[in-house]
């Protein structure tokens, strides 16, 4: 078993089949966690017999870091080989409010964006948990041998987290978790295109995680053609959902919107979102396209510039994101298709 794959309580419920104290949780969550020990012998408050059972009991693997890639701009784009030899990507940006991780949930992704470099290769699995628990404490560790600490988390990366939900909130439970990593609830946030039973599921949850929805289009005709999940689950369907979510929660809603040249970044468009939202305690992100080489270009500043004005003049709280990493391959899930590509080629060249 894993322990890296383990909440506290369900670490707790297992050590206690095994005739041992609840208190062992947090020893081992403070090893693990906070110190980032994963040789058992270092562990000098656990007795000797203790740890032959834990030993015989719990794995602690790492990933493999495969590659980093450095942005001038300090951005730095982790590709991460599994045990399977599948790959997935983390990127750690610098803020001025502190050092934050966009963390992967899935290997590949099933949503079918058109415009996203995730969903170019489709879904082969769901992360495990602790596959996605040891993005963070490898890039936390690697920045504390700096000097420095990861202090917010965005679940942003390749995969749609909600078709990963199980893992994703036992993931969230463990960094958040005082006696681990600690990383305050209102530092996490959760993204999601709109899978609407989920949303649902987790407007009853107790946490304090922010919630941000990959909206990029405010009609139906945009958002079906270029989103299919939103032919499941509609805007009639998912913004009486993120009203719910609200009233349950009295959390702001973030809604992320990728500017897309002549697609979604019309002045007529930005009052269509402005309508969208008005009735939301919201946040607007507009986010500069990534481009990855495909017919999806990025808006121009002029236009950018404009769409946000629209909404910043009629009190929507609104920023465009500033772009980190552009000079490297930015964008979620082409470090991971390039390495996938190289594979297949040296796979074809040895045949």
């Amino acid at each position: 078993m894993i322990l890296t794959n383990l909440t506290r309580q369900k670490l707790i419920d297992d050590l206690l089949t095994l005739n041992e104290k609840a208190f062992r949780s947090t020893q081992l969550f403070e090893w693990v966690y906070k110190q980032q020990v994963f040789d058992w012998e270092k562990m000098t408050n656990i007795s000797k017999t203790t740890l032959e059972v834990l030993k015989n009991q719990y794995q602690l693997p790492h990933l493999k870091v495969e590659t980093i890639q450095q942005s001038s701009d300090g951005t730095k784009k982790y590709l991460f080989e599994l045990t399977d030899g599948n790959f997935i990507e983390a990127v750690l940006m610098h803020y001025n409010y502190g050092e934050s991780v966009c963390i992967s949930t899935q290997v590949g992704c099933n949503m079918g964006c058109a415009f996203c470099a995730s969903g170019l290769n489709k879904k082969k699995r769901n992360l495990e948990v602790w596959e996605m628990v040891m993005q963070v404490v490898q890039i936390d560790h690697a920045l504390k041998e700096e000097g420095k600490r990861l202090s917010h988390v965005v679940i942003m990366g390749i995969g749609e987290p909600f078709d990963n939900y199980d893992n994703v909130i036992d993931f969230i439970q463990i960094i958040n978790d005082g006696k681990g990593l600690g990383i305050g609830a209102r530092h996490i946030t959760v993204s999601t295109c709109g899978i609407v039973p989920k949303i649902k599921c987790f407007s009853d949850l107790p946490l304090q995680v922010n919630l941000a929805i990959s909206l990029h289009f405010a009609n139906d005709t945009l958002r079906s053609q270029y989103m299919p999940i939103n032919r499941s689950y509609p805007l009639s369907e998912l913004l009486p959902t993120l009203e719910q979510y609200y009233q349950k929660t009295n959390r702001r809603i973030t809604f992320e919107y990728i500017l897309i040249a002549d697609i979604n970044d019309s002045a007529s468009q930005a009052r269509d979102l402005l309508q969208l939202v008005k009735p939301f305690n919201s946040y607007v992100n507009l986010i500069p396209m990534n481009e990855t080489g495909g017919v999806f270009k990025r808006s121009s500043r002029e236009r950018m510039n404009h769409f946000f004005n629209v909404l910043a003049e009629n009190g929507i709280n609104v920023t465009l994101r500033r772009e980190q990493g552009h000079d490297i391959d930015a964008a979620c899930g082409q470090l991971r298709i390039k390495r996938e590509e190289k594979n297949d080629r040296n796979h074809h060249q040895s045949d």
